[in-house]
């Protein structure tokens, strides 16, 4: 057996050592203590003031409207990018796709094609404003995951009435566990290597996201 084998038998035959005595799944769940924080106290406008102010501590840039504006928005945050190509998923709304621009509907576009776009524009399933983290269930109008990892620069449409302030008001939004779920907290940025921060190893470099103060 070679040396990599070994080590992880022997990791499975500690877990197995550890666990043999343990009470059924069922009893263990029951006891679980729940003492976390489950339901957050802030109301709307201070909820929605936490969501941008972590965003914009992770350097994404943030604006917000009422749900009328929301194209002429859009069209402002792409024209203020600089880009012109925009990767869009098929589900988007079509007043979303606004005119002067490239749009590249995601029908089964090649990685290659992908990676060419200059930017892509998203809807989102949830936020939460005590992380700051958007989240994407990846439905037809949030897009596949490769949308938003390839392109450089992503604008993400967030719904006021999307926001929650815990993480476990998120899950108690979700019918049953997401098939697939990305969590975006900030532009795509790493320290790993000599603790120097460089932007888009994982992802878009440039994070832009649209509140839509639709909290009625």
């Amino acid at each position: 057996m070679s040396a990599p084998a070994l080590s992880r038998q022997m990791i499975l035959d500690r877990i197995r050592a550890a666990t043999l005595n343990l009470p059924s799944e069922a009893p263990m769940t029951a006891e679980l203590s729940r003492s976390y924080i489950r339901r957050g106290k802030l109301g709307v406008q201070d909820r929605l003031k936490l969501m941008i102010e972590r965003l914009r501590e992770y350097d994404a840039e943030v604006v917000d409207c009422a749900p009328e504006e929301l194209p002429a928005a859009i069209g402002a945050q792409l024209a203020l990018s600089g880009r012109r190509v925009f990767i869009a998923p098929e589900g988007l709304p079509a007043q979303w796709l606004v005119a002067g621009f490239d749009w590249k509907i995601d029908r089964g576009l090649e990685n290659a094609e992908i990676e060419q776009a200059e930017g892509v524009v998203t809807a989102a399933f949830c936020g939460v404003a005590d992380s700051g983290t958007i989240v994407l269930h990846h439905s037809h109008s949030e897009g596949r995951r490769v949308l938003t990892l390839l392109p450089d620069w992503h604008l993400c449409i967030l719904r006021a009435n999307q926001v929650v302030e815990t993480l476990p008001e998120y899950f108690d939004r979700c019918p049953s566990p997401p098939v697939l779920a990305t969590y975006i907290s900030g532009p795509s940025a790493t320290a790993d290597i000599e603790m120097t921060r460089i932007k888009g190893v994982h992802g878009p470099r440039f994070l832009n996201v649209i509140l839509v103060r639709n909290e009625d």
